[in-house]
């Protein structure tokens, strides 16, 4: 399903989760949206589930994570990351979406893309945004494991 010019699918569940503090260090100022929803400009990378979710358990336990949507199909995640992060986004088996200006915000309790559900939710997140840098590493492990758990079977 699309809305607000990104593409995730849909979905229809929340997954729940502890909230903790956020150390966001956004220079982008929240602001607030046709809706009446506050937030900050986000860009959403998106990847295969599989490759995805090892992404999120390893962010998780090192460097943390910013929120992750899920659609509905569960076929993708979509990372929310600074915006500016599609300019230069070049990881093979993922895309960068650039949506400021588009209604994507982070930092809304409602899922900013219709048919899609919160996989962490931004009251759950780290931060506000995951840090590309961070998330182009977790995504690189992510996919090593893959490869080498599908090699033994």
């Amino acid at each position: 399903m699309v809305e607000a010019g990104v593409d995730i699918g849909g979905s229809r569940t929340t997954a729940l989760h502890q909230p903790l503090q956020d150390h966001s260090t956004s220079p982008y100022p929240p602001r607030t949206g046709t809706d009446g929803a506050e937030g900050r400009p986000c860009d959403l990378v998106t990847v295969p589930a599989r490759q995805g979710l090892e992404a999120v358990d390893i962010l998780r336990l090192r460097d943390g994570v910013g929120p992750v949507l899920h659609d509905g199909d569960c076929d993708t995640l979509g990372f929310l990351v600074p915006p500016g992060t599609a300019d230069g986004w070049d990881l093979p088996g993922s895309a960068c979406t650039q949506t400021y200006g588009r209604g994507l915000r982070t930092g809304v309790a409602e899922p900013p893309v219709n048919g899609t559900g919160w996989l962490v939710a931004p009251d759950a997140a780290y931060a506000s945004a995951t840090d590309p840098a961070v998330l182009r590493a977790a995504l690189g492990e992510a996919a090593r494991t893959i490869e080498a758990v599908d090699r033994c079977r």
